[in-house]
């Protein structure tokens, strides 16, 4: 064995990250298009299967495009490490790549220094983490939290389902059912992620150890009022869907105060109108509303309280209305055991970081459920994720690879 302990190597880590990158990029707007089960999502992880034999791993993939690389005994339990490779339409290059590439990156680091882990490392890619069909399907499969109900209904925004968007890249969605790893399998897991938000760099930290993570509840909203003439229809006479759109939407900040704490998101992110006409009052408005909270009791108050919302829109605009639950994610609190053992290692390198809950999902919190879970986060510029302008400093990056390298030194011996 080397006599110099594992490090990252920031260049060949930024080669990796810029090969899956190459994956869906959109040279005009900068943005990045792997959307779950897409062309390009596939493509990227052929690649990354690619890098993952010729580093020696043994890869495999499980049914629903869940990628491995293990390194270390054949046999046995595993430390599983890694993030998702897909993307949000016009996504940015660190969402979700840069915690599969840095578990990557740790393996090889590993590898340069000689290092013969005593428990196997297991590189992991999920899939559809980013809730195109409502739900975190990659780890929720090797989590066995995935029902045959949720896969026959499930659906993205433009009504494509599940099951056909996955047989399109010759999948099976049903596969999910049979992907679920045994308990014990899996004696950790860890992530690495950009934090997606303003805090840390507020902070000046540019680390964050995750404490928890909030739950998101899903909800599909439709208004069916009458699509009439914009000129000869009096304002009392209306049923129009967008005024009970609107009016919904007015009322988050109340809700939000009443129902609600600090850590609560309420958010109406897809809308659709129709007949969409400038001189027609809209006879249908399609809208998602996104709920999320660390508490499980306070998601419950919000949803009902959006649901009562909406009712009394509709009562108000004469409109009949339709909602659905298109996926609850519960709040998860992530293992004490492996918080302290991050906020151990990060001492001893001397990097400062920040305990704190994460506002968005992650693969981590479904997890939870198979194994103790730990979630590592990069401060994000000025909080901006989900978009072209998405970025995480090199030095920042590299405090937190040697960190998780570090985690996974110590739990595989």
């Amino acid at each position: 064995m080397s006599s110099q302990p594992p490090v990252i190597d920031m260049n060949r880590l930024r080669r990796l990250l810029d090969g899956v990158n190459a994956f869906g990029i959109n040279e005009t707007t900068g943005g990045h298009n792997r959307i779950g089960y897409s062309d390009a999502d596939m493509a990227a992880r052929d690649w990354l299967a690619g890098e993952m034999k010729a580093d020696g791993l043994a890869v495999s993939r499980d049914g629903v495009a869940n990628l491995f690389g293990r390194f270390g005994p054949a046999e046995g339990p595993c430390v599983m490490a890694g993030s998702h490779l897909d993307t949000v339409p016009e996504g940015g290059a660190f969402d979700g790549s840069l915690g599969v590439c840095v578990a990557l990156e740790c393996v090889r680091a590993m590898k340069d220094a000689g290092v013969t882990p005593k428990t196997a490392v297991t590189v992991v890619a999920t899939a559809e983490e980013e809730g195109r069909f409502g739900g975190m399907l990659g780890s929720q499969a090797i989590a066995g939290t995935v029902t045959r109900d949720w896969i026959d209904t499930a659906s993205d925004a433009d009504g494509i389902r599940l099951v056909d968007a996955m047989a399109a890249q010759r999948l099976d969605a049903h596969k999910a059912l049979d992907a679920a790893w045994l308990p014990g399998a899996i004696e950790a897991f860890l992530e690495l992620h950009i934090e997606q938000g303003p805090v840390l760099e507020r902070s000046k930290i540019p680390l964050g150890i995750v404490t928890a993570i909030s739950g998101v509840c899903f909800l599909q909203v439709r208004f069916t009022g009458v699509a009439n003439h914009s000129g000869t229809t009096p304002m009392e006479m209306r049923a129009d869907a967008f005024a009970g759109l609107a009016s919904v939407a007015a009322g988050i900040p109340a809700l939000i105060e009443r129902f609600g704490t600090e850590e609560s998101r309420v958010t109406i992110g897809k809308v659709d109108v129709q007949p969409n006409f400038a001189h027609t009052i809209p006879g249908v408005a399609e809208f998602s509303v996104i709920l999320r909270d660390t508490s499980g009791e306070v998601m419950r108050a919000l949803r009902d309280a959006v649901v009562a919302d909406v009712e009394a829109a509709a009562t108000a605009h004469g409109l009949v209305h339709e909602i659905v639950e298109k996926s609850w994610l519960a709040p998860v609190a992530l293992d004490a055991g492996l918080q302290e053992m991050l906020m151990g290692e990060a001492d001893k390198l001397g990097l400062d970081f920040l305990s704190m809950p994460s506002g968005a999902g992650h693969d981590a919190q479904t997890m939870q459920s198979l194994a103790p879970s730990g979630l590592i986060f990069i401060a994000s510029r000025a909080g901006i994720s989900h978009a072209p302008a998405e970025w995480s400093d090199g030095a920042d990056i590299e405090k937190g690879a040697q960190l998780m390298l570090n985690a996974l030194l110590r739990l595989v011996g």
